[in-house]
């Protein structure tokens, strides 16, 4: 990095530690693209701590339901901490079955927006609008869905850099017992925490950061404080030890573990209908729907979209094309102005599997293979393509969803 780029990265991550008391993984592996690191955290800080309909703790819950999905650990564990930090009841921890009724009936929303977003229909948007007493508001259900949709994605990219596998084997120490710290607290002091997250990206002054953030030091602690009165949970059956909140179990908030993608090619195309960008887009109805029910939001989603499409890169404009096409037509939409001979001819085939493999069922083989093509190339430019991939992926859900809540307002 150039000291501009170091001093940009710098800053995002003072504002991480001060904000929230660690630069996640995630934030890490990005900073190798901080123009998208800006627009993603931004993105992700809006539709999780800002102005909203949903109640903080909702939000959170509805991340965990999602990255629950994609049996992702690090997800879940992430925003189990987060939920209790702002105030959610820990008994939701112990498992869906447990939350609130309503957010039960996003549970079908969420199960097929993460594996089959072309089933996303009308009559779902309806159920959830007209559930008597649970019903949700328009505006607290596209939040909703934009929660949904961005940790869906953010899983593929969990998944495409190897991310979970640092925190699958942690849920249980080697005696079975829990665990004596929580792996997204990097800057608490705890000497225990991995080494993958006590350690910052090479290009960041950790002096530097230490020292712009010794003056929210008392702050934080006091934020520690709160967190570790409420970081365990005392099982309703007293006979089960104590777990820590942070490594709750992903499929404790899962129903119907045995839906999962399905090739859509494959489909009765003649009910399931292909998704025509021509018909349906993201620039022409997704933007202004979206930021007319959840002001703001269409506007962040859309730096997302263009940041990630301009960032400097040895991947040429036709390849960066061809990876976000090929991952809309595996879920189902097409572009009839494209020549899909293009995507045969730019993308090795090894790399076409890798990519269908980390926006389709990335949790499947929980460490995709790595393209034999990639050998070559440095790892900030592997991190886009998993970058391009994720937010591809989150278009394509946004417009599925999008699509419906649209057909339900005018019928």
């Amino acid at each position: 990095m150039v000291n501009g780029e170091k001093e940009r990265v710098s800053l995002l991550f003072m504002k991480a530690l001060v904000s929230r008391g660690s630069v996640d993984a995630v934030s890490q592996q990005m900073a190798s693209h901080p123009q998208y690191l800006e627009s993603f955290l931004r993105t992700q800080h809006y539709i999780l701590y800002m102005d909203g309909p949903l109640p903080l703790p909702y939000r959170h819950y509805i991340a965990i339901m999602a990255a629950a999905r994609h049996h992702c650990n690090y997800l879940v564990y992430l925003h189990s901490a987060q939920f209790l930090r702002v105030g959610g009841d820990p008994l939701w921890l112990q498992g869906l079955e447990a939350a609130p009724a309503r957010l039960r009936l996003l549970d079908h929303i969420n199960k097929v927006l993460a594996h089959q977003p072309w089933l996303t229909a009308c009559s779902h948007i309806q159920a959830l609008l007209k559930a008597g007493e649970q019903c949700w508001s328009l505006a607290e259900l596209v939040q909703a869905v934009v929660i949904l949709a961005h940790c869906h994605s953010l899983c593929s990219f969990v998944f495409g850099c190897d991310t979970d596998s640092d925190f699958a084997p942690l849920a249980k120490s080697p005696n079975d017992t829990p665990p004596t710290f929580c792996p997204f607290d990097a800057a608490n002091g705890n000497t225990n925490v991995p080494q993958s997250l006590a350690s910052l990206d090479s290009g960041c002054d950790m002096v530097c950061l230490k020292e712009r953030i010794q003056k929210s030091r008392e702050e934080q602690e006091r934020k520690d404080e709160r967190f570790l009165q409420t970081q365990t949970l005392q099982q309703t059956d007293m006979e089960e030890e104590e777990e820590t909140i942070c490594f709750a179990d992903p499929s404790r908030f899962v129903t119907d573990p045995d839906f999962c993608y399905q090739e859509f090619a494959r489909r009765d195309e003649d009910h399931f209908q292909v998704l025509r960008v021509q018909d349906y887009s993201w620039e022409d109805h997704g933007f202004s729907l979206v930021n007319r029910l959840y002001s703001d939001i269409g506007h962040l989603l859309d730096v997302r979209f263009r940041s990630v499409a301009t960032l400097p890169s040895v991947h040429s404009p036709d390849l960066k094309r061809a990876i976000w096409n090929y991952i809309h037509c595996v879920l189902g939409i097409r572009y009839d102005d494209y020549d899909y001979g293009e995507v045969n001819r730019l993308l090795a085939r090894d790399l076409k599997l890798y990519i269908k493999a980390v926006a389709c069922y990335p949790d499947a083989t929980k460490t995709p293979v790595c393209p034999l093509s990639w050998t070559l190339l440095k790892a900030s430019e592997r991190i886009h393509v998993n970058l391009l991939i994720m937010e591809a992926r989150l278009q394509a859900e946004l417009l599925y969803a999008l699509r419906a809540i649209t057909q339900y307002m005018i019928a």
